[in-house]
């Protein structure tokens, strides 16, 4: 578009506005009658205008009971289930303990010459325990008894009591 053009279009929206500003100038406001208080004002008639407080108390105690939708979300709410019931605890058995797992493995015994004492080897990794009789392993299991091929263990804070298998060598 060329300047000249768009002095020419504005020209004429000038005029156009000028034209509707002076057409709605003349015309007088049809709302102002019909807020402008032309009609005399008529209180309510109340017989006893006091504030009832016990009608208000009423409504403030009042519990709504109704069925627990919220107004403010567009979908219903999901059915209410009925309770289960539950179980009666003197019939409800206890879950077996499970059994006590030993952190090493039996891999060998030998008798003490001198004494006559049974010593065990028992392996954890690279770490290896020599215990005889009584003695406590890692200060949680005691040895009870050493056999040819099983050694018996208790647990001390417990009182489970396990067997470990002698276990032969890979070939």
């Amino acid at each position: 578009m060329s300047q000249k053009f768009q002095l020419y279009l504005f020209g004429a929206l000038l005029v156009l506005l000028a034209g509707v500003t002076l057409s709605n100038w003349n015309q007088s406001p049809q709302l102002a009658g019909m807020f402008g208080g032309s009609e005399k004002f008529e209180p309510l008639s109340v017989e006893n205008p006091s504030l009832r407080i016990d009608k208000l108390e009423r409504i403030r105690k009042l519990e709504y009971s109704g069925s627990r939708r919220s107004i403010f979300v567009a979908h219903m709410p999901p059915p209410l289930l009925p309770p289960k019931p539950q179980p009666d605890p003197s019939k409800i058995e206890p879950a077996p303990e499970p059994p006590l797992t030993l952190p090493v493995k039996f891999f060998g015994y030998a008798t003490d010459p001198n004494s006559g004492r049974k010593r065990a080897f028992f392996t954890n990794g690279e770490d290896v325990f020599i215990l005889s009789e009584g003695e406590m392993l890692q200060n949680r299991f005691r040895l009870l008894r050493i056999g040819n091929t099983t050694a018996d263990f208790e647990e001390v804070l417990s009182g489970k009591r396990a067997t470990l298998p002698l276990e032969q060598p890979g070939a």
